[in-house]
């Protein structure tokens, strides 16, 4: 069974939101509303951004704990 990871699943979330937002946005024929959509935008394109970021800090403390266990038993054995 294909198992997405939550931050997969964020960020496709994420890209929907930005897509129906770019659609307001490109639709709205106020000014203030443009701009509104236009920040809104850049919120969420920022919080993909981070999902992003988020997921190469796991997979570093990973591989840190991986060395980490390589040490140590290599410490306590033969």
């Amino acid at each position: 069974m294909d198992k997405k990871s939550h931050g997969e699943e964020l960020k496709k979330e994420l890209d929907i939101l930005i897509s129906r937002i770019s659609a307001l946005e490109a639709s709205s024929t106020d000014k203030e509303k443009k701009s509104l959509m236009g920040v809104l935008k850049v919120l969420a394109e920022n919080q993909k951004h981070f999902v992003d970021e988020f997921e190469h800090l796991k997979k570093a403390l990973d591989l840190m704990m991986v060395q980490i266990f390589k040490m140590d038993k290599a410490k306590t054995g033969p």
